[in-house]
């Protein structure tokens, strides 16, 4: 018990201390009273390990901002795009608290009296930690001060600068290095495996890699990072034991991922976030679907192949099929990812309208596309089964596209590499194979101008589907220096004029779209459809007008979410400032790529 207390009093500690200054550099949090009582056993060193997990749960799936949604949430980076915000008014992300605690484990750790090779399992998961950390902060500042020790008040490196990119980078590295060589293989579930540590170092060394790449002002070799993403996957494909989940069914399989209450034993989950009903809840909650800030978009939509793996937009009209035309014949992972025509909604405790039981009509309104993901959402009507919903943080599948998208950054891709990685993830999903040689789609090629290999092309949109809404392509469009695809409007269903259309599929109309400038009539004046159901009616019209749908045209042609999503600067909109208030403690602090 006197251990517990210890553990709870150095981060209680720490965390009034950052409640007062979140700047940890500025404050000496009296921790010492855990180094005399606390660090001497192996159960101590996995209590407080264990204190620094952090894996992603469903609280986090639904914040992300990038191409495949928007949001009528203050989202930080629409703020940024649409104003001229400084480090004033952008203040988030410079919190330090989580790397004291790692850096005063490792200054403390060796107490314990264990074999040599059980302090470098324990060293290795503080480092993993901390390079995980680290990555996080590079990804949003770029250059960054190292710290691998713990500051007191007088400490000379209080006010040191930022360490350059290069540095920092090397540093984390080696964390990674270490612990992929020293932390074990078997692990309770949700702890840090080997495994673990090899797909964090893989999916940082993809980034490091193709960011260098694609920003060539930055003058980094990128090389080594894309070689470490293809041997660190290529080691977890022959030693995981791992495998794309599969029952041979492609219309169910993809969708029981990400709803399943029992992850363990999955052959495709490398780790697993459990839940359990009363004991640990998953943090379900109803805002993930319908009209809560955020929508996906069109361009999202669009993405998904048909299902003989042709592209979207080599069928003639294709910019104006109907909401309905929109799902026909598409990948299967598009139904398992969106509400479709029919789908049935049986989990009714949403922010959305509907009827447990009978087919979801998709709700539209100002600032949202029409389109409603069910990717994470929970279709069951007890509420003990949506707390104990497993979230898998790792995925085999990922593994598989960082290999392929690496060897295919290096020029080393071949068809059997793509047939042990792409083509087994749409072997699942019932889609044709991808050949090293595929046609070119123009709308792919426009999304990326400076790619000149089509099967790269394809790469990249297999990444997208199949990790779509998982929190990976804020940071993937980032890294592909792709940042002119943020200014694109988010567009919404099309409508090719005003009257009465069917949502769900089965040629009977439910909701009518009416001029804006005509009121809905009283509900004993509305059409009724030959079932007798009574549609639902919208007036439509212009962006900014006080219609219920906005429409490109005024009177027909796709939902219109925003009508300006600013300008993206390049580079600087890659990064983020350090908020000014510590650059006024630190003058060593300087601003980078044109921020201020």
């Amino acid at each position: 018990m006197k251990k517990i207390i210890a553990l709870l009093t150095i981060f209680t500690v720490t965390l009034f201390a950052q409640g007062c200054n979140d700047n940890f550099l500025d404050v000496n949090p009296k921790t010492e009273i855990g180094r005399e009582n606390f660090f001497n056993s192996a159960d101590d060193l996995d209590m407080y390990l264990n204190s620094l997990i952090n894996w992603i749960g469903f609280s986090a799936i639904f914040i992300e901002q990038s191409d495949d949604a928007t949001t009528s949430g203050n989202a930080e980076f629409m703020t940024i795009m649409r104003s001229d915000v400084t480090s004033r008014q952008i203040t988030g992300g410079w919190n330090w608290g989580r790397l004291r605690n790692i850096n005063y484990f490792l200054e403390n750790f060796t107490n314990a009296e264990i074999p040599q090779s059980a302090l470098n399992h324990y060293e290795g998961v503080a480092r993993f930690h901390r390079a995980r950390f680290y990555m996080d902060m590079v990804q949003r500042f770029g250059d960054i001060p190292w710290y691998d020790k713990v500051l007191g008040t007088n400490d000379e490196d209080l006010f040191k600068p930022r360490d350059p990119r290069e540095y920092v980078i090397d540093r984390i590295f080696e964390d990674y290095a270490f612990a992929a060589e020293h932390v074990r293989h078997g692990a309770p579930v949700g702890a840090v495996n080997n495994m673990t540590v090899r797909t964090f170092m893989a999916r940082h060394a993809l980034f490091e890699g193709t960011f260098r790449k694609y920003h060539d002002y930055l003058g980094l070799p990128n090389e080594r990072f894309l070689q470490i993403a293809r041997d660190q996957a290529k080691t977890i494909m022959d030693n995981g034991g791992y495998a794309i989940y599969s029952t041979g069914n492609p219309t169910v399989d993809y969708a029981t991922l990400f709803a399943s209450t029992d992850l363990q034993g999955n052959p495709e989950v490398i780790l697993l976030n459990r839940s359990i009903d009363g004991e640990r809840n998953s943090g379900w909650g109803s805002t993930g679907f319908g009209h809560f800030e955020q929508s996906h978009t069109k361009a999202m939509v669009q993405t998904y192949l048909m299902a003989d793996g042709s592209y979207y937009s080599s069928q003639p009209g294709w910019q104006e099929n109907t909401f309905v035309e929109e799902f026909e014949n598409r990948d299967p992972r598009l139904r398992q990812s969106f509400a479709y025509p029919g789908w049935i909604l049986q989990n009714p405790s949403t922010v959305a309208q509907g009827t447990a039981g009978e087919p979801y009509i998709q709700q539209m309104s100002q600032n949202f596309t029409g389109y409603h993901t069910i990717k994470w959402f929970i279709n069951n009507s007890s509420a003990a089964y949506r707390n104990s919903i497993d979230v898998p943080v790792l995925r085999y599948a990922e593994v598989l596209l960082t290999y392929a998208e690496a060897r295919a950054e290096l020029g080393e891709l071949t068809q059997t590499d793509l047939d042990m990685t792409i083509n087994q993830i749409r072997d699942r999903a019932g889609m044709p194979h991808l050949s090293i040689n595929p046609p070119v789609d123009p709308i792919q090629q426009a999304r990326y101008p400076n790619i000149n290999s089509p099967v790269l092309l394809e790469i990249r949109r297999e990444r997208r589907v199949e990790l779509f809404n998982e929190r990976h392509r804020f940071l993937d469009v980032m890294r592909y220096r792709a940042g002119h695809l943020f200014e694109e409007l988010p567009e919404g269903i099309y409508f090719p004029g005003l009257g009465a259309y069917d949502m769900t599929g089965d040629g009977i109309p439910n909701v009518k779209l009416i001029p804006y400038t005509e009121n809905i009539p009283q509900s004993e004046d509305r059409e009724r459809n030959e079932l007798g159901q009574m549609l639902i009616y919208y007036r439509a019209g212009p962006y900014g007008s006080d219609a219920q749908v906005w429409l490109e045209h005024v009177n027909h042609g796709v939902i219109r979410a925003r009508d300006d999503m600013g300008t993206f600067q390049d580079p600087k909109h890659y990064y983020r400032p350090i908020p000014d208030r510590h650059v006024q403690i630190n003058p060593n602090l300087t601003q980078i790529f044109g921020w201020n």
